[in-house]
């Protein structure tokens, strides 16, 4: 794993609720202004970016477990590298709801979480070998892929994603991908979710 929420600074719910990120639309917006920064539980994907097929295969998984989250309460947000237009892309091809995703084309809430970030992480970490065993579905996600939700700025395809989970501003969970494709296990988000009593 490539975190714990131990590793993380007991503020880092105040501070990333000062980044401001993009809707698809391309209106900006605070972090603390996602999800109920008291008592709301918030499962927060940050995707490597809009044109990373495995970043698709998660965004299909996200949106075939959204019904779950929002059964048991629980806000789903996935924040990808790259501009309002390339989440757009993403959202509209895939399709995945446009109300869950936001764009981060500066990378802000990457930097502040500390996400790794390389071509040694992104091209040649043992840990991307993972999406071989998921090969199926990441086939089925890439159904309608398009390059061209690749960010402009070339560095941020080179940026790893994490999942991430909050109560509040308190963080629950962390785990940063070790490389590409090497997402966090859904079950140990929904674990993470079902355990926490919602308000």
């Amino acid at each position: 794993m490539g975190a714990s929420a131990s590793s993380f600074s007991a503020d880092i719910g105040g501070v990333l609720s000062d980044v401001s990120i993009f809707t698809t639309a391309g209106q900006p917006v605070m972090f603390k202004d996602l999800w109920d920064q008291n008592e709301g539980i918030a499962v927060v994907a940050l995707l490597r970016h809009f044109g990373c097929p495995c970043c698709w295969e998660l965004a299909s998984s996200l949106k075939e477990s959204k019904e779950k989250f929002d059964s048991s309460g629980v806000k789903l947000i996935a924040i990808g590298v790259g501009t309002p237009n390339k989440a757009r892309s993403l959202a509209e091809r895939l399709p995945f709801p446009m109300d869950c995703l936001y764009a981060d084309p500066e990378r802000k809430a990457y930097d502040v979480l500390g996400l790794y970030y390389g071509l040694g992480r992104t091209f040649f970490n043992p840990a991307s070998a993972k999406v071989f065993s998921r090969f199926d579905a990441l086939r089925k996600a890439v159904k309608n892929y398009t390059i061209k939700a690749t960010p402009d700025d070339r560095s941020g395809v080179l940026q790893q994603g994490g999942m991430f989970v909050f109560k509040g501003k308190q963080l629950l969970y962390a785990r940063k991908d070790e490389g590409t494709g090497d997402h966090a296990p859904l079950d140990d988000i929904f674990e993470i979710c079902c355990k926490v009593p919602v308000a």
